[in-house]
């Protein structure tokens, strides 16, 4: 016997082999499908009995294996069904001969045969036989079951009969002696009379006996027999039968401890021995039934007594396997009942033991077997490895079946079987065709046997002539192992791709082999490795802005709490949560990528684009070459939105080597990602601002530099202005329909007067709505005024007098301050030139917010910064201010000392003024007579305002109100006729209180008129001598309260101009009434006039002293406010009369 059956198993001792094979011509779906249904005939309870009879059924059986029937009677052939087509009558002689002829084959066997002929009608088919069954077709043939039912009765009838003669012979001398096939030569010549030979004869009888009872169900019965046969044969050392009588006794213990089976069938046996329904009608040992058949006789034993514990089981197994290892034409029996040990202990659960069955089946030599037949071998070794859980030994010896089916001796190789068992392998080594398996955790496997088995399934799918399968392995092995590839290995396994790809590209479809087995794509996510994903904001220009309600648009309402660390944030929800920005549809949108290349080459990714989901999106791919082992490298994707909504952006695609991949951020977990869920809001116009100053680099304070749109640099002198034009030009496809523009200054140290920057849009307005590719123009007026207050301490070397300085010495302390000495500083150092060159910074935002289009609807708008950077260089210093009075008591004199800190010379001007020229680095005075201020007119913060604010900066804004209408009524310009600049000079920040008190106007206002003229500014009241003189007090109350009573005293007085004055005149001047004038009470607001008259009697000069009596109640009001203006009046002589 040459041929092993590897589906054996121990409860196939009790089964008798029935061979079903066709007759003639039979289509071979038609005969399976007869074959099908007479297999399912697997156990007949048999009649009058509580015995079953297992009947093992195949459609295949080697004669040769037949010879061996005497051995293990499971072996021999007893039944035989035929089954046969025959269309008409005629064929059918030729059919029954060729029956015949197959009976013949297992004649020597057999029990009992059936024929089955479908297709065959009329007189012939109508012949009453019991071997032979017509059928009108393979469809109309509803009894065939019954009929294989009664014909494995009729088997058990014979078989019962053998059994029963063999166990009741008593012969003794006359037993025959039982033989393998190999064993007939050797016994020629025995002495047949020997007690070795009777007691050989004997053992071998009782072990064939113990066969036929196991098959025929009397289970305690066989495991006696076996028993006896174990002890007779040990006696004379029949080791090839005393094995088949231990393997015998193992089958029997079996079939007792595990009636269920131990081959893995899904339809599991009946309980072989069943027990009878009444157990007091119990029948005698020997008792034959109705039918002439005795019962199992088992009840009557005890059951247990002879069957083996399931230890003894493997033992004497063991025992049995070392008995046929000694006969070297018993392979085929030792390694089959080195699978059915193995079987049994994979039930037991005692792998380890069953492994060792399994190695010896291994080296057990079968001789020369055909390659079908190597292949099947290895196959089964595979399965029982898997069976008692060793997978990787299982993955093994299949892979080594997988290369048998492509052995070079094999004339036409089986690259689809080898490819199908390849793939079978998998599991076993650790390895899955889908590439999520391979992306969490370590890698499980040994990386370099699972290289292998990869390498040899794209061969294999090669040589089927499937290309994109070896597309498909080629990807996964670059992705799921290139941590484990060598340099060269990576290079050679790219170049591999290339090739495959270039006549099949790779893509994300999943492919189905013809078995239904699934291969998912493989998305290239190390190649590139991308480290994180962020999704960027729009450039500051035209991220769109929406103001909000007093309820912040994404305050949750999911916990009353502002934090709960009770809540846990897994990667799902990060990833999904929506970004504080928004996208604007149809602007160009930015994700950026940090990517690593881990090859030892250039990698070039082809076709790299993004993958989204909500809106309607336009990818725009790019093409990226990354140097070999570049580091972190970034990496920007670009698509435009065409629609509003949420997106999502789901991943990336990338084209490598040919291959196209779907890289989705869900399967990255080693990503980093802020968030992959924006809005996009409506279309938006866009603005573009272009400057008629040259561009600056310089970064302004109040914004950060990335949120200007673009910035402006110019260097003016203190006080000059700068026109800016601005062209505004819609370069979107929205019209814009609103525009605002402010302006943010930067907080400095420095002061600023006035307005730095002003404008006027109502002309810009008018152009609106703005459609596309339309421009518009405005105009900003940059107006730099700072402090142009110098310290006094640089000039202390002038003389206080001196009204004009022409230069000053090289060693004067100006000198010193404006130009760094060469001992203390570097000239080029950066601290020195700050420190000297008084050159001083202002910046500033002009912030342009514009809207149109669906966008403005939903209320969004965007702004446009450009930022002003202005290099202030001093013009002129007021070094020194003082005041002299002037004649009038509504003026005075404003001296102002007036430096030249430039290189150029400058002129100075000043309204109702001569220029004043002064030279590079020269001082000079400027008197300047002004009319005194009403400050009281100044508007006034109301009571509300006043009390929340500092009383600090009340007085700041106070005196900056003051400073402004000294400086509009001043008019103080500059000019550098060498530069042509010009502009203007405030001296707002030189006026200290003192000279601010001396050039306001009193709050009481004294008016002197006489002879009915005023009386001021040096003028001269002429009148005769000898008349009346009228003179008229005037009081205007300016102030917040009531002023009065006040009583005022006229006293005349001469000046000779020598520092002598006369007031003794009382015979040149005297008073019509009384030279007191009194003044009631002056309401604010209000005024009041006192009327008095003098009278002169000579001429001359005279001037006069208006004074306040001393118990006056308004004396506890400053004396400035009784300041009045001087009266000087000249008295001439009276025209002599006509005729005198």
């Amino acid at each position: 016997m040459s041929v092993p059956d590897y589906m054996q198993s121990a409860e196939d001792h009790q089964t008798v082999l029935v061979v079903v094979q066709p007759v003639g011509i039979v289509p071979e779906d038609q005969f399976f499908k007869i074959y099908k249904r007479i297999s399912s005939v697997s156990q007949v309870s048999i009649r009058d009995s509580q015995r079953l009879l297992y009947i093992r059924y195949r459609h295949h059986y080697l004669p040769e294996n037949n010879e061996w029937g005497d051995f293990q009677t499971h072996r021999k052939v007893v039944g035989l069904i035929s089954i046969t087509s025959c269309a008409s009558a005629k064929e059918w002689p030729q059919t029954a001969e060729r029956f015949h002829a197959q009976k013949e084959v297992y004649s020597s066997t057999l029990y009992d045969s059936r024929l089955l002929v479908f297709g065959l009608q009329g007189d012939v088919a109508e012949q009453q036989r019991t071997d032979v069954a017509f059928y009108p077709g393979f469809d109309d043939c509803s009894d065939v079951e019954k009929r294989v039912e009664d014909f494995v009765e009729s088997i058990f009838i014979v078989l019962e009969s053998k059994r029963l003669d063999r166990a009741t012979d008593k012969s003794g001398d006359k037993i025959p002696l039982l033989c393998v096939p190999f064993e007939k030569k050797d016994f020629v010549g025995l002495d047949t009379d020997s007690r070795h030979y009777k007691k050989r004869c004997q053992g071998r009888m009782r072990k064939h006996v113990g066969d036929l009872c196991l098959q025929a169900g009397m289970l305690q019965d066989a495991l006696v027999h076996y028993h006896m046969a174990v002890e007779l044969l040990r006696g004379v050392n029949d080791f090839l039968w005393l094995g088949a009588a231990l393997e015998g006794l193992c089958s029997a213990s079996v079939i007792f401890h595990y009636p269920g089976g131990t081959a893995g069938k899904t339809a599991g046996r009946k309980p072989s021995i069943s027990q009878p329904a009444d157990a007091g009608k119990r029948h005698r040992p020997g008792a034959l039934t109705a039918n002439g058949i005795s019962a199992d006789t088992s009840t009557e034993i005890g059951r247990a007594k002879n069957c083996l514990s399931p230890e003894d089981i493997i033992e004497k197994y063991k025992e049995a396997i070392s008995y046929y290892g000694k006969y070297k034409n018993a392979g085929v029996i030792e390694l089959e009942a080195c699978v059915k040990a193995v079987r049994v202990l994979a039930i037991q659960k005692r792998a380890r033991e069953a492994s060792e069955f399994l190695q010896n089946a291994v080296y057990i030599n079968l001789g020369q077997l055909s390659e079908e037949e190597k292949i099947q071998r290895y196959s089964i070794l595979s399965e029982l490895y898997e069976l008692i859980g060793f997978q990787r030994k299982s993955a093994f010896f299949k892979r080594v079946a997988a290369m048998q089916c492509v052995a070079p001796t094999i004339p036409e190789p089986g690259w689809r079987a080898c490819y199908k068992l390849l793939l079978e392998t998998l599991p076993g080594y650790s390895l899955s065709l889908d590439p999520k398996d391979f992306s969490q955790g370590t890698h499980r496997g040994w990386a370099a046997v699972q290289m292998r088995l990869l390498h040899e399934l794209v061969y294999a799918s090669r040589r089927m002539g499937n290309p994109g399968l070896s597309v498909r392995h080629l990807s996964f092995l670059l992705q799921t192992m290139l941590d484990f590839l060598s340099d060269q290995e990576k290079k050679e396994v790219t170049q591999s791709l290339e090739n495959y790809t270039s006549k099949c590209p790779g893509g994300m479809e999943v492919i189905t082999l013809p078995d239904g087995l699934k291969l998912p794509p493989v998305a290239f996510t190390k190649l590139p490795i991308v480290r994180s994903v962020k999704l960027l904001n729009l450039p500051v220009s035209l991220r769109p802005h929406k103001v909000k309600g007093l309820l912040g648009q994404n305050m949750s309402t999911a916990s009353p709490f502002i934090y709960s660390p009770i809540i846990m944030h897994n990667r799902g929800e990060e990833r999904c949560k929506k970004i504080d920005f928004q996208w604007v549809q149809g602007d160009v949108c930015e994700v950026q990528l940090m990517v690593y290349n881990p090859m030892p080459y250039e990698l070039r990714v082809e076709n790299m684009g993004l993958l989204t989901s909500g809106v309607e999106f336009e990818s725009l791919p790019a093409a990226l070459s990354l140097p070999a082992e570049s580091g972190l490298y970034p990496v920007t994707l670009v698509g435009v939105p065409r629609t509003a909504g949420n997106i999502t952006v789901n991943g990336y695609h990338t084209s490598v080597f040919g291959v196209t991949s779907d890289c989705l951020l869900e399967s990255l977990s080693n990503v980093k990602t802020s968030g992959s869920l924006v809005e996009v809001i409506p279309a938006l116009p866009r603005l573009q601002l272009s400057t008629s100053l040259p561009r600056s680099a310089h970064t302004s304070q109040p914004t950060p530099k990335e949120e200007l749109s673009s910035s402006v640099s110019v260097q003016l002198f203190n006080g000059e202005t700068q026109p800016l034009t601005i062209t505004l030009e819609n370069i979107g496809s929205e019209d814009i329909e609103t525009l605002e523009l402010t302006s943010k200054t930067a907080s400095t140290k420095e002061k600023v007067f006035g307005e730095f920057l002003s404008w006027e849009l109502e002309d810009a307005l008018s152009r609106l709505p703005l459609k596309s590719g339309q421009a518009v123009t405005l105009t900003v007026n940059i107006k730099v005024k700072l402090d142009f207050s110098g310290q006094e301490s640089l000039l202390q070397d002038l003389n206080d007098d001196g009204i004009s300085v022409m230069g000053l010495p090289i060693s004067s302390p100006l000198r010193q301050v404006l130009k760094p000495r060469p001992e203390n500083k570097s000239v080029g150092s950066e601290s020195g030139k700050a420190e000297y060159s008084h050159i001083k910074t202002l910046e500033a935002v002009l912030n342009f917010k514009y809207s149109g289009g669906a966008g403005k609807v939903e209320g969004y708008h965007r702004e446009l910064s450009l930022g002003v950077h202005v290099d202030v260089e001093p013009s002129v210093f007021f070094t020194r201010v003082n005041t002299l009075p002037a004649t009038s008591t509504r003026q005075c004199h404003l001296l102002l000392d007036i430096f030249n800190p430039t290189e150029h010379e400058l002129t100075v001007s000043a309204k109702n003024n001569q220029d004043l020229v002064l030279h590079a680095s020269e001082c000079q005075r400027m008197a300047i007579q002004v009319d005194k201020f009403d400050f009281e007119s100044l508007p006034q913060p109301d009571q509300e305002t006043a009390r929340f604010t500092n009383p600090k900066q009340l007085e700041e804004e106070r005196q900056h109100a003051q400073g402004s209408q000294i400086n509009s009524k001043l008019g103080i310009c500059w000019s550098i006729p060498s530069l042509r600049r010009r502009g203007e000079a405030s001296v707002e920040g030189v006026l200290n209180q003192l000279v601010l008190e001396h050039l306001q106007l009193a709050p009481l206002q004294w008016d002197v008129l006489v002879n009915g003229k005023p009386c001021d500014c040096d003028v001269i009241a002429d009148c005769k001598a000898g008349d009346a003189v009228t003179l008229e007090v005037q009081l205007t109350n300016r102030s917040k309260n009531s002023v009065g009573p006040l009583a005022l005293t006229v006293v005349p007085y001469q000046d000779y101009q020598n520092g002598v004055q006369n007031y003794d005149l009382g015979e040149a001047v005297t008073f019509i009434g009384s030279n007191t004038f009194y003044i009631d009470t002056v309401k604010p607001k209000e005024n009041s006039v006192c009327v008095g008259a003098l009278l002169f009697l000579y001429t001359g000069d005279f001037f006069l002293n208006i004074k306040f009596q001393d118990d006056s109640a308004g004396r506890e009001l400053p004396l400035a406010w009784f300041t009045l203006p001087s009266v000087h009046i000249r008295a001439l002589d009276a025209q002599p009369q006509a005729g005198a």
